[in-house]
């Protein structure tokens, strides 16, 4: 008896570690999205392509000319994301922080320029 009491306990200690280790499993993230951002000059169209590994998030943001930014610093949290990709500005690097929440076909993003956030959303290509 003492010995089903044991194994019984082994497996609800099993259980409880992967019911605990299920929501920091990320969302499926590797590949394409894209979408728009609605700014003051328009509506300018975005593509991203991620790739997880583990925590970490690696993959490019397709620029306005076409040309691939690599993003740097991509974190993964659950089905929250986090990267910075750097733009050139007139000869001037500049930081944009993201934020986002992985949904199965959506991440709802949001750009960080100094002072006002942008929020939008990109869609996995199929």
């Amino acid at each position: 008896m003492k010995a089903v009491r044991r194994m019984l306990l082994s497996v609800l200690v099993m259980f409880v570690f992967v019911l605990a280790a299920a929501p920091a499993r990320a969302a499926d993230i590797d590949g394409k999205w894209t979408g728009s951002l609605d700014t003051p000059m328009g509506t300018l169209p975005v593509g991203f392509t991620f790739k997880a590994d583990g925590a970490t998030l690696t993959g490019s943001q397709t620029g306005m000319d076409g040309m691939e930014l690599q993003i740097k610093n991509g974190k993964i949290d659950g089905d929250k994301i986090s990267f910075v990709v750097t733009i050139d500005f007139g000869g001037m690097a500049f930081d944009l922080n993201y934020t986002g929440v992985v949904s199965p076909d959506t991440i709802k993003l949001t750009i960080d320029i100094p002072g006002m956030p942008i929020m939008f959303e990109v869609k996995k290509v199929k």
